[in-house]
């Protein structure tokens, strides 16, 4: 769609508000309704749908206020990019970290209730920031490229990857994919999803990790597809949860401080999170500084 090609990659790239590349807002524009303030198609944010009209109406009322009320909405958008940039504390006091004050960190910032959408994309960050680690400094991964962190928002359909994180060989073929679920558990759908996009990509290992536990009722099930998987594809599925990869993972790098400081550089600069993610994050530096 033009929006998955053009208006959110541009919006993004300029580091203003997008909407999901989906292209579910333009649908929720496109029913056969006129723009009348009894407007009945579906916009399910109740105060946005009244906005949106109330602007309209008001325009086709008031023609002669066009031009202002274009530069009121582009007031309001400059005001909106600028609250989303928010920098993050730097830790001049390295001795303060270790793997599990770090562990704790992550746990409160990804946990913390947010009341708002963005927060999932935070264990997805956290991943892709020790993968970095991970890439540069383990022989296994010698010559290996860690593809760019992509949309989160983007559906698996539209996004055309294999999981939120791909590692390539030096002859570009993907070999690892990493899949991050936070808040569901990990059932057999997850487990049929990941089977699909073996077949297409042909990794030689896929993850998929969760903040959850594996479904009870589906856990034989599970075995039994992911032995199925390994056998007819030769492809090592890997079920596991998020925070214990993450502490496996930090006894493997070097430097448990360039892993925090790479964290926190992806949370500062990343356009999907929400400001508060990333004020929650200070004040988590911030409690840790001031212990």
């Amino acid at each position: 769609t033009i929006d998955t090609q053009y208006i959110t990659p541009t919006l993004k790239e300029l580091g203003l508000p997008a909407m999901a590349e989906s292209g579910w807002l333009t649908r929720s524009l496109e029913q056969p309704y006129p723009y009348t303030l009894n407007y009945n198609g579906k916009i399910n944010n109740k105060d946005v749908k009244k906005a949106f009209l109330s602007i309209i109406d008001f325009v086709e009322n008031h023609p002669e206020k066009t031009e202002l009320i274009t530069k009121l909405l582009l007031a309001q958008i400059k005001r909106a990019t600028q609250a989303n940039q928010i920098t993050i504390t730097k830790l001049a006091d390295s001795e303060k970290l270790n793997i599990i004050t770090v562990v704790h960190c992550l746990e409160a910032h990804f946990n913390h209730n947010y009341k708002t959408f963005g927060g999932s994309k935070l264990p997805v960050i956290a991943l892709y920031a020790i993968y970095q680690r991970l890439t540069q400094e383990l022989e296994r991964y010698k010559g290996c490229i860690l593809k760019d962190l992509g949309s989160h928002t983007a559906s698996d359909r539209t996004s055309k990857t294999a999981g939120d994180i791909e590692i390539f060989d030096k002859n570009k073929k993907l070999i690892e994919a990493i899949e991050i679920k936070q808040g569901k558990p990990i059932n057999l759908q997850m487990i049929l999803n990941a089977k699909d996009k073996i077949l297409k990509h042909s990794p030689r290992r896929y993850y998929i990790l969760s903040s959850a536990d594996i479904l009870q009722e589906d856990q034989a099930k599970i075995q039994s597809e992911i032995e199925s998987i390994a056998n007819n594809h030769g492809c090592q599925v890997i079920i596991n949860g998020i925070i214990p990869t993450l502490k496996y993972y930090l006894r493997l790098i070097t430097s448990v401080e360039k892993f925090v400081e790479d964290y926190s550089n992806f949370v500062e600069e990343d356009k999907e999170l929400q400001p508060i993610h990333k004020i929650e994050w200070n004040n988590i530096l911030n409690t840790l500084i001031s212990q």
